[in-house]
């Protein structure tokens, strides 16, 4: 009997179950790097803020949601890309012709590369937008939006980069 139960504890201490709640499905074995290259501002409007905030945003999400080392340049996985449009068009206009909303829409183009496994390899754009009242100043808004609209483009490439579902 004590046999058995020692090579009970021998076969169930040998297994490990892993769970992933932020959806990463990434080999850790073969996959221990990844490089977030600087994301630099080509639309026609420009807020210079937003291409280091995105940038570090991008960086913090694959240090905090993975087990990656951050490496400057060449990692098992890299991303890089740029900020294609940041525009306000109008959203809804009012009886005055006067738009009562406008709305803030940041594109973002990555390429993402997995040198360990080139089928996982995108290049595309995401784009994120919030909308706020046109009576505000976007000088009021501009930074609470930039951040909520870079926070979902992070989760969007995240996702499609990464989780793999």
């Amino acid at each position: 009997m004590k046999r058995l139960t020692t090579i009970l504890l021998v076969i169930l201490s040998s297994c490990s179950i892993s769970y992933k709640f932020n959806g990463a499905s990434i080999n850790y074995e073969t996959t221990k790097t990844i490089s977030v290259a600087n994301f630099p501002i080509k639309a026609a409007l420009v807020y210079p803020p937003l291409e280091e905030l995105f940038t570090n945003s991008l960086k913090n999400a694959y240090t905090r949601q993975t087990r990656l080392q951050m490496v400057s340049s060449g990692g098992d996985l890299q991303l890089e890309g740029k900020i294609t449009n940041y525009d306000l068009p109008p959203q809804a206009v009012t009886e005055n012709a006067y738009a009562s909303q406008t709305r803030l829409t940041i594109s973002v183009r990555v390429r993402f590369t997995n040198t360990k496994d080139p089928q996982y390899d995108i290049d595309q754009t995401f784009s994120g937008y919030k909308d706020f009242s046109s009576d505000r100043m976007l000088t009021d808004v501009q930074d609470e939006l930039i951040q909520q609209i870079t926070d979902e483009l992070v989760d969007q490439i995240f996702n499609a980069t990464v989780a793999n579902w």
